[in-house]
């Protein structure tokens, strides 16, 4: 193919083989020619004078606060709340095995100071937080384990990698498994992710009556969505492409006499980001004064429409990862000047005991980007009016109760910066008043109190494939029913991608995300919904042409009948989990005695047991039975089920610290023995 770069060309090879001839290329393959990174730069000037302006920091903790700045940010974690007994479990086994292991010996000052710390507000103990490096990895065979046990984790979605103050919003929203919850500005997604799993914990149903709402204005990022979604294998969530600040009111019928509004919202806003400098450092060069002015309006017209889409009684939590006044405290008080007391601000300073929090500023200054402070919009030169507005001023006096917002400073809690608001709706806003519930479905400009008609919203991105709803007259139907005993099945929430030809997948929704998408896909652009369910699997011994899938197991089992349910010993279980394939005849006698009448095809594999009752999908050969799952999510069970999988990481720098280069052929020979194929086997097709 020869090199791509250069707009499809060869040139650069070319140039290559002409100095070869001419002898003018004496490179030496076998010299290093690796160069050192270059320092990061961690210093601006102007950040530092501004933000001693600002005040944000108190006078005897200014050093302190700048010198935690150029550290680099801890690596953290949260344990996935959707199932409290999978999560105490994996808890049990993270402080029982991996962080017990990380403690043992001898340790050096630096590596005492890298030991694993509990958020002591998370709930549960479930966030946790470490000072882990590439060396330490390199260095310490307990944590090379910890972080292969991380990867494995969190490509199951039974662990979370985020940075620890973004998981503080999520929280403060306090969701319910009935809540209606959009995330305004949601990608990449690490806290939509945290809402689904609020949304199913403590809930008593596999499928709540709730839903998570994930938007996102880059159509790129939304796929970024769609991936952290998928990993918590939810029928609850919905994803959606549209700009925040004019995101419409959807369809709940198909008349359009019912509107949707939001028991929740998360508006975590785009804004200038320095409160990331410890994760992101080419921030320190990139700053300067004018960012927060270019971004205050859409801040605030993202704010205003979330209020908009707000129930009343709802809670709306506005936040940025930044320090300015002019994103953080100056929107909201913005915000609430409009509101004229339809809207209050929530004192949540104790909804998390133990974390560290500053209250938000009532006084700030407004400078330009070359750093002229101007107390006053009058003193504002003309040539800076269209990025500063006079809304950006503090008021003379706090009417609004600006100091119950949340400012968290890094050095308090070895954190990055972060401002949470928590806004409750108490009466609609005074625009709304006016508007009926038809005008909020006819006429969008009037919802969000627009001069002039919006312009044409131009499609963007991918153009994605249609949401077709199965009806009972679907042809497939009729099997699959038939097959797995499904009684009382909401066949209605059945959709697929495929307009024409071979139904390839087939995914489940909740009722509350099927009417969204059946009334709104003309209005709104919706990217992915559902999770996989059904998959087509032409094997000619099964009396069923679609197999189960693991990711929707969860939302359909209550459906399943006796006939396709195979229930296990624990220690049956783990010889199916451990062995790619196992024949019938080296199981339990009570098993070998239900399979020998058991039909070809997918199945439930059932564990029952009290205290961690298990259930997977399974394949039934005519002589053997396999668990149908992925290598990450074996590993997870066996885990849990208190196998010790050590055996099966691979130190991917062992190779680099053998001095004869060998690799250990042990490690590489076990590590596939837990891989799964997507697929049957060969041997199945054969049978």
């Amino acid at each position: 193919m020869g090199n791509r770069r250069n707009n499809g060309s060869n040139a650069s090879f070319a140039k290559r083989r002409r100095k070869m001839k001419e002898g003018l290329d004496n490179k030496n393959p076998n010299e290093d020619t690796r160069s050192p990174y270059v320092t990061t730069i961690r210093e601006n000037e102007k950040f530092v004078q501004y933000y001693k302006m600002q005040n944000i920091c108190p006078e005897d903790e200014w050093n302190t606060f700048l010198e935690t700045l150029k550290t680099d940010l801890p690596t953290s974690f949260r344990i996935t709340a959707s199932c409290d007994v999978e999560a105490k479990l994996l808890l049990k086994l993270v402080e029982g095995v991996f962080f017990t292991d990380l403690l043992k010996g001898e340790q050096s000052d630096e590596q005492k100071n890298s030991e694993p710390y509990c958020l002591p507000w998370y709930p549960q103990r479930l966030g946790w937080q470490l000072k882990i490096t590439r060396k330490d990895i390199r260095g310490s065979v307990a944590y090379y384990r910890l972080h292969n046990f991380l990867i494995s984790e969190t490509g199951n979605g039974n662990i979370s990698r985020q940075e620890t103050v973004s998981m503080i919003p999520p929280l403060l929203l306090d969701i319910k498994p009935s809540d209606k919850v959009l995330d305004m500005c949601a990608a990449p997604g690490s806290k939509t992710a945290q809402l689904i799993e609020a949304l199913y914990s403590g809930s008593n149903s596999s499928v709540p009556g709730g839903l998570v709402m994930a938007n996102d204005v880059h159509n790129s990022r939304c796929y970024m969505l769609v991936h952290q979604a998928k990993r918590l294998n939810s029928a609850n969530v919905l994803i959606t492409n549209y700009d925040a600040t004019v995101l419409p009111v959807m369809n709940l019928d198909e008349n359009g006499h019912s509107m949707l509004k939001f028991d929740k919202i998360l508006c975590d806003a785009p804004c200038s980001g320095d409160g990331t400098l410890r994760k992101n450092a080419d921030i320190w060069t990139k700053w300067s004064p004018g960012n927060a002015n270019n971004l205050h309006g859409i801040q605030f017209r993202i704010l205003k429409r979330g209020l908009e889409l707000l129930n009343v009684g709802g809670r709306l939590v506005y936040s940025t990862c930044s320090f300015n006044p002019v994103e953080n405290e100056a929107v909201v008080q913005r915000m609430m000047t409009e509101a004229q007391g339809s809207v209050v601000i929530i004192n949540a300073n104790d909804k998390l005991p133990g974390l560290k929090t500053v209250s938000g500023l009532s006084q700030w200054i407004v400078v330009s980007k070359d750093l002229d402070v101007y107390k006053t919009f009058e003193e504002v030169p003309e040539k800076w009016n269209t990025q500063i507005r006079p809304q950006m001023f503090p008021p003379k006096e706090d009417l609004y109760n600006l100091d119950r917002c949340i400012r968290i400073l890094p050095h308090h809690q070895d954190t990055g910066g972060f401002f949470v608001a928590v806004m409750e709706k108490i009466k609609p806003l005074p625009w709304e008043a006016s508007i009926t519930p038809s005008d909020e479905l006819v006429d969008e400009t009037k919802v969000n109190n627009y001069k002039r008609k919006p312009k044409k919203r131009k499609y963007q991105g991918y153009r994605e494939d249609p949401f077709i709803f199965l009806t009972v007259d679907d042809p497939v139907w009729p099997e699959i029913r038939d097959f797995y005993e499904l009684k009382d099945f909401p066949i209605q929430c059945l959709l697929t991608r495929c307009s024409v030809g071979k139904k390839k997948n087939i995914y489940f929704t909740s009722p509350s995300v099927k009417d969204i998408v059946k009334n709104n896909q003309d209005r709104v652009k919706i990217i992915n919904t559902g999770v996989k369910t059904f998959v087509r699997c032409d094997n000619k011994s099964m009396e069923c042409n679609f197999r189960l899938a693991q990711e929707g197991l969860a939302g359909i089992s209550s459906y399943i009948g006796q006939k396709r349910r195979l229930q296990l010993t624990r220690i049956d279980l783990i010889t199916v989990l451990i062995n790619p394939t196992v024949q019938v005849t080296s199981l339990n006698e009570a098993t070998k005695d239900i399979l020998e009448n058991f039909g070809v095809g997918s199945c439930v594999l059932n564990m029952v047991d009290k205290d961690f009752p298990v259930e997977l999908v399974g394949w039934k050969g005519f002589s053997t039975l396999k668990a149908y799952i992925n290598g990450e999510c074996r590993l997870h069970y066996l885990r849990l089920l208190g196998v010790d999988v050590s055996e099966f990481d691979v130190n991917k720098f062992k190779k680099e610290n053998n001095d004869d280069g060998t690799e250990d052929k042990n490690e590489i020979d076990e590590a596939p023995e837990v891989q799964v194929k997507e697929e049957l086997t060969q041997s199945e097709k054969l049978e």
